[in-house]
């Protein structure tokens, strides 16, 4: 008896130990590979790199796709009118577009339109005079794609499409906004 309780044991233990060794080189396999997909996926923008492609339809029922803009230097500004920081800024970012719009500047406003209201929207550019280009993040798509995760958010983009700064909170003073428009500027004389 004692002969077949050691047999069990050793092959209990044999079968554990293959089921064990089995299921590591299965983890360490996908686990891997699955970690290198996520981490292409959900790689932040950053300085010096491109910035990821989008194309949002504008508040006037437009569409404007950010790679179309290649030769002229943009800023992007993620907002949302219940955003005090974004308020505040907004007057610096409106007389920087006035001033730059004849010198291939482009300034496009990405409201979270996922979180807020299209009339809020219509408001907030009517109570502020808005003339630059406000385009509606309506399902967060390009938010998650630049993983924003503070409002105001800020990119500076060069003419050949790569963020130069990025500028997280604010409120921004037309100050630095300008001096971060006038860097592009002399860096591509």
């Amino acid at each position: 008896m004692t002969d077949t309780i050691t047999f069990d044991w050793v092959r209990n233990f044999k079968l554990s130990a293959f089921i064990l060794i089995a299921f590591s080189i299965f983890w360490i396999y996908f686990s891997r590979n699955l970690s290198s997909n996520i981490i292409d996926v959900v790689s932040a923008p950053r300085e010096g790199f491109l910035a990821p492609d989008f194309t949002l339809n504008t508040l006037d029922g437009s569409q404007i796709t950010l790679s179309t803009l290649r030769g002229k230097i943009v800023v992007i500004n993620f907002w949302a009118t219940w955003c005090p920081p974004c308020r505040a800024e907004t007057p610096a970012l409106q007389n920087s577009f006035e001033q730059y719009k004849d010198v291939d500047i482009v300034i496009l406003g990405i409201d979270l339109a996922n979180q807020d209201s299209i009339d809020n929207v219509k408001n907030f550019v009517r109570d502020f005079t808005l003339t630059y280009p406000i385009l509606l993040d309506i399902e967060g798509k390009v938010a998650n794609l630049y993983q924003n995760n503070a409002l105001p958010s800020t990119y500076f983009v060069d003419r050949e499409g790569i963020i130069r700064t990025i500028i997280i909170g604010g409120p921004m003073s037309e100050t630095v906004i300008k001096s971060k428009i006038e860097a592009l500027l002399k860096e591509e004389q």
